[in-house]
């Protein structure tokens, strides 16, 4: 094959690929020659994946419609729900009854905050909502999630500190400090009366880590892995409050601004989450 007619082959190739990751039609007017076998062999492969992308594109959109149809049609039914049952706690019950209130309450609390996870996960999933990642004062970050994270600390008499430090880097501000949050939020649930959680930052040349270290229940080695998967709950939790989609969204927000999200854990003697975050977005 000559020189010119390889250039022109692997021209055609290059177009092919191109077009493909643009979204744009697929050229399939080959000859019978052997090179043109593998531009057709190639064009079959690109057209199948393009497919079977706008397929999942398409299924992606579908439960996101979905699930944005179940949080519209159930807010108002929860809403009452939630309202009724303030009202009834106002009132004046006998013990038991009053206990069935307060059930009620929590549990319609708890459907609450599945739903809007759902459609907050969702919506990343599907680029709905995106974050966006700009070069922003660390400190700022960890003193918003320290006003949310203190007061259920403090009610349940765990030691919540964050240690000062001037550090810069990118990151989505909102969307940031709700994955942090639902680490410090999971440290102060498995974490005992008593027992003590520190925030703090190291800079690296590339990174920043926010280590969030309690001494809580700790993890055992083969659960690390599934704790950040959706719904996930250790058997040895099922008591405490959650639906097991904190440490699934953290995950999914941190990755899609540029960072990421790793754990070590004992058994009994406590965690460290730790955030790492670009410098430069």
């Amino acid at each position: 094959m000559s020189i010119f007619k390889t250039d022109k082959t692997i021209s055609r190739l290059n177009q092919m690929i191109d077009n493909a990751i643009e979204g744009k039609p697929i050229e399939n007017g080959f000859d019978e020659t052997k090179t043109s076998a593998l531009e057709t062999k190639l064009s079959h492969y690109l057209a199948a994946n393009s497919a079977t992308k706008a397929q999942l594109a398409e299924e992606k959109a579908k439960i996101n419609e979905l699930i944005s149809d179940i949080s519209h049609q159930t807010k108002t039914p929860i809403a009452n729900i939630l309202l009724y049952a303030q009202i009834l706690e106002e009132s004046v019950l006998p013990e038991k009854e009053r206990q069935c209130v307060q059930s009620l309450v929590g549990q319609a609390e708890k459907l609450n905050f599945l739903i809007a996870s759902l459609v907050k996960t969702s919506r990343l999933e599907t680029g709905i909502i995106a974050v966006s990642p700009k070069r922003s004062d660390i400190q700022s970050l960890l003193d918003e999630v320290m006003r949310q994270a203190l007061p259920k600390a403090q009610c349940k008499g765990i030691a919540l500190a964050c240690e000062n430090r001037e550090a810069y880097a990118a990151f989505d501000p909102k969307w940031t400090a709700e994955a942090i949050y639902n680490i410090v939020d999971n440290a102060v649930k498995y974490t005992p009366q008593g027992g003590s959680i520190c925030i703090s930052v190291a800079v690296y040349e590339l990174f920043a880590r926010i280590d969030i270290k309690d001494t809580g229940i700790g993890i055992s080695e083969e659960e690390t892995a599934k704790i950040f998967t959706r719904f996930y709950r250790s058997p040895t939790v099922g008591d405490e409050e959650g639906v097991g989609i904190g440490l699934y969204l953290a995950r999914k927000i941190l990755s899609d601004e540029g960072g990421y999200l790793k754990v070590q854990s004992e058994l009994g003697k406590g965690s460290t989450f730790s955030v790492f975050l670009p410098l430069e977005s």
